[in-house]
């Protein structure tokens, strides 16, 4: 009878919930909350509940977005508070809406990330940086269960920079940009908007990238996080999800 649409955050220590982890999750929210939650049919019944465009295990993310499809209507504020007050904390609810007009995933199609490396000079980044930007093509291996394949990193970035640390510095979509945590020693961040191509290119490629181009390689491992998803317009910026529905925004 009705979808609601909600954006939500992955944070801190549950930036290592695998997307699994996470449905399981939103699955005893559901029950808890009392949700009339619409199911699947069938021997094993499953709550409908759609995802898009998950983040990878051990990032962070300000843009995740579910689908929940129910049978009786319901205030999609009332149904993001109930939610957000069953899951555990780290899994925030953001926004809510009740879906209108175009299917979720025909709304995203790139993702913006926010990407901490410890230890690298900005200017030592900002170099690598211009070098891949330069490339045509830049290849990477990953090792998938699988077998190992070869993925074009370049093709799929559409934006990447240097941007400031002091707080309040803007990213490309508009949105505020991740204060730099206080840290002893230097700590560039980058702003990168990716296309979510098959496979997706994630974060840990396109440092793989820099790593191929410029031998660039943060000492200790990076700090990514997922600011926004949506369409892309003819300056880079990305089209909130959400924003043609009607949105109950928390704080």
């Amino acid at each position: 009878m009705q979808r609601v649409r909600l954006r939500f955050a992955k944070r801190g220590r549950l930036r290592f919930l695998s997307h699994r982890d996470v449905a399981r999750s939103f699955e005893r929210a559901v029950r808890r909350a009392g949700v009339p939650v619409a199911h699947s049919h069938g021997f094993n019944p499953h709550p409908r509940l759609s995802w898009v465009g998950a983040a990878p295990t051990g990032t962070a993310s300000e843009a995740e977005y579910v689908e929940i499809g129910l049978t009786a209507p319901v205030d999609p504020a009332a149904l993001a508070a109930a939610l957000d007050a069953a899951l555990p904390d780290g899994l925030d609810i953001l926004a809510a809406a009740v879906a209108d007009g175009a299917a979720l995933a025909d709304r995203i199609e790139a993702s913006e990330w926010h990407v901490e490396l410890p230890g690298v000079e900005p200017d030592d980044l900002r170099k690598a940086l211009d070098t891949l930007l330069a490339r045509d093509t830049v290849v990477v291996e990953r090792v998938t269960p699988s077998g190992r394949r070869q993925i074009d990193v370049r093709a799929a970035i559409v934006q990447a920079e240097v941007v400031g640390e002091e707080p309040g510095t803007a990213s490309p979509s508009g949105a505020p940009a991740p204060t730099r945590p206080e840290r002893a020693g230097v700590c560039a961040i980058m702003s990168a908007v990716v296309r979510q191509t098959t496979p997706a290119v994630r974060p840990d490629d396109v440092l793989g990238a820099l790593d191929v181009v410029a031998g660039l390689r943060p000492p200790v491992p990076a700090k990514a996080t997922r600011t926004a998803q949506g369409l892309l317009d003819r300056r880079g910026r990305l089209a909130d999800p959400l924003g043609s529905d009607r949105v109950t925004t928390r704080a």
